[in-house]
């Protein structure tokens, strides 16, 4: 079963069992996949669909930030209710050291040995990484590798 499918299935479980939040998230989500679907113009595989999941998973954990930084603990909730939601559709995350292991092989194969090539080392890591982990995390790691 697609993750679209899936998606489509928790709907309509969601609109049978009452869920207004959980139902309000979805419909967020099947939005955003149906604007990125307009915008590429053909059928989305789940890759693409994991790129959407990513992007608001982005965006919420960016709200719960701001959220807490101004101290608006009831939007913090719901935007944490979100982002379970969000990550219940997306591929396990790696562990931070299985990333640095990633992240120095990469070093390896690219040359790179100064902060200077933090984007060579990206570039490769990636696409190795995509969906499975954060990019800010990923820059950050990679930076203090070659700070080293």
């Amino acid at each position: 079963m697609s993750l679209i499918d899936r998606i489509d299935e928790d709907i309509k479980k969601a609109l049978k069992a009452g869920q207004k939040e959980e139902l309000t998230v979805l419909r967020g989500l099947k939005s955003a996949i149906k604007y990125r679907q307009i915008e590429k113009g053909d059928e989305l595989t789940d890759d693409d669909v994991v790129s959407v999941l990513n992007s608001a998973r982005k965006k919420s954990n960016d709200s719960i930030e701001q959220f807490e930084k101004g101290g608006r603990d009831d939007l913090v909730q719901h935007e944490k209710l979100g982002l379970g939601i969000i990550e219940q559709y997306l591929p396990e995350q790696l562990s931070e050291e299985k990333l640095v292991e990633i992240i120095r092989k990469a070093i390896e194969e690219t040359g790179a040995d100064s902060p200077g090539k933090v984007g060579l080392v990206m570039k490769t890591v990636m696409p190795q990484v995509k969906g499975q982990a954060d990019g800010k995390l990923i820059n950050k790691l990679v930076m203090d590798l070659l700070s080293k």
